[in-house]
């Protein structure tokens, strides 16, 4: 069976938030919005988003790195929203293994947020029904879009390339091979859920950069200041 995920490379990720503000973007006016602020930047945000970028520190000082981690509906193989659900909103496609949300028939009982271990379900407080990442399923299945733009909004938007997405049942999708090659994971694989969505693990790059490599021809720092012109002196006179 196909199985449509999203393979986030770690590696280079730089935490611009790009597939955030892409993915609101694109949703919000689109098939599953609306996608609410009432109080982004309060003492107590909240907010419909899809994908969320966390930011934490690694290691101890001085020796801390900045980790970049995009997480979103991961579209479980086995996901545990779906049986949970008392009214069947929940639901996993059969032709692409996407797991969507009849908004029709949700009554917003958060019974699957309660279920995702991953915590990627929100409630709408404008709508009253719970919304995920949908990996933009009304973009990836319009054919009257050129095939190279039948992709999530985020991985459109990614200026580095750090979201990859593709069949990953196909061995030879680009998001298959990427995840072959580079030793891609899961999340949590231990709670039995089959996460689609996989991650591309961090690799550690030390560069040594000598003195003589920061010197430029063109650099105006590196060249001797000319000596002021006396009065008198014409442009010959001027020493360099």
């Amino acid at each position: 069976m196909t199985q449509l995920a999203l393979v986030i490379d770690l590696n280079v990720c730089v935490g611009c938030h790009a597939c955030v503000t892409s993915c609101k973007e694109w949703n919000t006016s689109g098939w599953a919005g609306p996608m609410v602020d009432q109080r982004p930047y309060d003492v107590d945000p909240s907010g419909t988003f899809f994908n969320r970028v966390q930011m934490f520190e690694v290691g101890e000082y001085p020796n801390t790195e900045t980790v970049h981690f995009p997480k979103s509906c991961l579209h479980c193989e086995e996901p545990p929203c779906v049986p949970v659900c008392p009214t069947g909103a929940s639901y996993k496609r059969e032709d692409n293994g996407v797991v969507l949300v009849d908004y029709d028939k949700c009554i917003g009982c958060k019974y699957c947020a309660w279920a995702c271990p991953y915590g990627v379900r929100e409630l709408d407080e404008q709508q009253k029904v719970m919304k995920k990442c949908t990996l933009c399923i009304d973009r990836i299945t319009d054919q009257s879009l050129p095939e190279n733009e039948r992709q999530p909004a985020c991985v459109l938007a990614c200026p580095t390339s750090a979201r990859l997405y593709g069949d990953v049942h196909d061995p030879n999708s680009e998001a298959s091979i990427a995840i072959h090659e580079n030793g891609g994971y899961q999340l949590m694989p231990e709670w039995g859920t089959q996460p689609a969505n996989h991650y591309l693990p961090r690799r550690k790059t030390r560069i040594q950069i000598f003195d003589d490599e920061l010197e430029r021809a063109d650099n105006p720092l590196t060249k001797e200041a000319p000596l002021p012109a006396a009065e008198g002196d014409t442009l010959d006179d001027v020493s360099y």
